[in-house]
């Protein structure tokens, strides 16, 4: 189950990226279609969405990954024992917020199917179809919180101390937060 729900995490991350991707091309399509005097209604929308998209859609894969902002800085001055129980403490509160988080956004996106909510700008599109990756990132990170947690509780170290750990250890510390 485990190993499935990390390559969900990756997955995701990679939708990430295409989005990314995705506003790289409607940029340089707009910019060339605006140059040749063709109208390019919409591709703003399209691309905050895509913007949006990408942030959420990354969230559980660049957790894992250990480039999230996190409280290293204090639990690398603690003993072992100490920082093994505030890592749980922190992988809890953050399991409850982003509970609560990923509840408010689906119910949020629900609402809007509900009500039949329309795009204001361009691009008359249901809203909860945008709004859709919004929601799938944020079950995506409760569920890398959930795992975390799981994991440190059975006795491992985390995911993310030992993705940063390996990354310092080739000489790499581009990424540190």
């Amino acid at each position: 189950m485990r190993k499935a729900m990390i390559r969900l995490f990756s997955v995701a991350g990679v939708m990430a990226a295409l989005c990314v991707f995705a506003i790289f091309v409607i940029m340089i399509a707009t910019t060339i279609m605006r140059e040749v005097g063709i109208k390019t209604g919409g591709s703003d929308d399209v691309a905050a969405w895509l913007t949006a998209s990408s942030a959420f859609l990354g969230l559980a894969a660049t957790f894992r990954h250990g480039d999230f902002v996190r409280m290293s800085l204090i639990t690398e001055k603690l003993p072992e024992n100490w920082r093994r129980r505030f890592e749980l403490l922190c992988l809890f509160m953050a399991t409850l917020f982003t509970a609560y988080i990923a509840y408010a956004v689906c119910r949020f996106v629900y609402e809007s199917y509900e009500f039949n909510d329309y795009a204001n700008g361009l691009v008359a599109i249901p809203l909860w179809i945008p709004q859709a990756p919004f929601a799938f990132g944020t079950i995506l990170l409760f569920l890398a919180m959930i795992d975390q947690m799981w994991h440190v509780l059975r006795g491992n170290e985390a995911d993310y101390v030992v993705a940063v750990r390996e990354r310092h250890a080739r000489g790499d510390f581009s990424e540190d937060v």
